[in-house]
């Protein structure tokens, strides 16, 4: 009895009721690259990165901060406030509308969330641009909270890690938007004049006025696979020279073998790198505090500490990668009192080989 009432029925009333069901909007996820549908969850759990393709999708600044941080445990670090809406701007839309739109979508004040956390148990602080609040264009209220982020990096002597993704400067706000790109360098010559690391991740897409300022100013630039990282679109640059672009024009692996970013990294693997990055950078100031610490040229190793030669050799010998120098005879070795290697002319030293007319010094 029991069966039929809790599963029977229950089937023929869901086949003849006609009302619809409420399937959430982001169940299924379709990847750009590939066409694949991916249930939510397991791209979820597979932090935005599609299992067929690999492709990056992108990723809200809570959901990046709490895959960086030691058990997803951070503290938002406080902003200053700013004025709304300055210019009284207004296209299509009213800008405040717009600001109103954007915070209760993604639940955030504005396009740029700051927390301060553990990672592998190093105190470290970090920003986050998402893209959803307004193509995590850079304002006066992402400026304020940039700078407060290096700021607390530097009250702290932590390393600042940056994730950027912008379509560049907020129009909206006019001048006083491109007035933080000046701003920002500034707090980022406040990190390295306390020797703190700057370490940038350039996520899809980094351009416009981000790219042109703070975001290509770090200490290591990391992208990942495919971002889309430039000051103007390759669409832009296509109807301007009005040439056909190569094929992966202006993403993260096109610009790393041409020296415009350091590393590319797999999403899965960043946190690890990130780790590794900060505590080498930072193994230097830790041990810069210490009495016995090693310096070079009066000032401490800010990049790691010193290592002895005679330990490096020890280890090449024993992995076998050590080629023992040939010997040469006393006979070929250079010797500047040997006659023929040196010659003198009018009371100056002259290098044999030259040609005398040439090389003999003449008289004024």
């Amino acid at each position: 009895m029991n069966w039929i009432n809790n599963v029977v029925r229950p089937k023929i009333s869901g086949l003849l009721s006609t009302a619809k069901r409420e399937v959430p909007d982001n169940l299924w996820v379709k990847c750009p690259e590939s066409g694949q549908m991916v249930f939510y969850k397991d791209l979820e759990a597979n932090e935005f990165v599609v299992p067929g393709s690999n492709f990056h999708m992108r990723m809200g600044a809570d959901q990046r901060l709490r895959h960086l941080f030691d058990g997803g445990e951070y503290k938002i670090i406080p902003v200053p406030s700013v004025q709304q809406d300055p210019l009284k701007f207004r296209d299509g839309r009213k800008y405040t509308d717009r600001l109103k739109d954007a915070k209760a979508d993604t639940k955030l004040d504005d396009a740029v969330l700051v927390g301060e956390g553990l990672l592998q148990g190093d105190k470290v602080v970090a920003a986050v641009q998402d893209f959803r609040f307004m193509a995590g264009s850079l304002g006066m209220a992402a400026g304020e909270a940039l700078i407060a982020g290096m700021l607390k990096a530097v009250e702290l002597k932590t390393p600042f890690i940056l994730f950027a993704a912008s379509g560049g400067a907020r129009m909206q706000e006019g001048i006083l938007s491109l007035m933080q790109m000046p701003r920002t360098t500034i707090a980022v010559q406040r990190l390295r004049d306390a020797r703190l690391p700057y370490i940038v991740v350039l996520t899809d897409p980094t351009t416009g006025g981000v790219t042109a300022s703070y975001a290509m100013l770090g200490d290591v630039h990391i992208a990942e696979p495919g971002a889309l990282i430039c000051f103007a679109g390759p669409r832009v640059i296509q109807q301007t020279i009005r040439e056909q672009l190569p094929d992966g024009f202006q993403r993260a692996e096109y610009l790393l073998a041409h020296g415009m970013v350091d590393m590319v990294v797999h999403r899965h693997q960043m946190r690890e790198t990130l780790a590794r990055l900060c505590s080498l950078f930072m193994s230097g100031v830790n041990a810069s505090k210490g009495k016995d610490s090693r310096r070079l040229n009066g000032k401490a190793y800010v990049n790691g500490v010193s290592v002895d030669s005679k330990v490096i050799e020890t280890a090449a010998r024993e992995s076998g990668s050590v080629i023992e120098p040939e010997v040469v005879p006393p006979s070929q070795r250079f010797d500047a009192n040997r006659s023929g290697d040196k010659t003198k002319r009018d009371g100056n030293d002259v290098i044999s080989g030259g040609t005398p007319g040439k090389d003999a010094p003449r008289n004024a």
